[in-house]
């Protein structure tokens, strides 16, 4: 889906030097990422397909606007629910799953019900 752009200009960058990556794991599938990278950058390296899906409707959704506004990068990372992928810089062995929360509206549902109950 995306690739890094190859910057000549920043040939003698260490930024630009690939012996300064670092691997993440996504959904257990190691990817090799640079320190400098969002963790929805990296994620994105690899073509997820989505990395999150709503929780009312269960629509699949992947980083958007990667300015921190949109909230569609929410990921889970290193076991933190509610992460925005796009705003978290990519850490050695770090840890990202996608999120796939499932709203449960059954005790809502359940709530609601008694309360019409009651005003019967």
């Amino acid at each position: 889906m995306f690739k890094r752009r190859n910057n000549n200009s920043n040939a003698g960058d260490s930024e630009s030097n690939d012996t300064d990556s670092i691997t993440v794991y996504f959904e257990d599938r190691p990817i090799a990422c640079r320190p400098t990278d969002s963790v929805a950058a990296a994620v994105l390296l690899v073509d997820p397909g989505y990395t999150r899906r709503t929780p009312v409707n269960n629509a699949p959704r992947a980083p958007y606007c990667m300015m921190g506004v949109c909230f569609e990068c929410l990921m889970e990372i290193d076991g933190v629910e509610n992460q925005q992928a796009c705003m978290i810089l990519v850490r050695d062995g770090m840890q990202i799953r996608r999120q796939d929360l499932m709203a449960d509206l059954s005790d809502a549902n359940a709530a609601k019900q008694d309360d019409g109950a009651k005003n019967d």
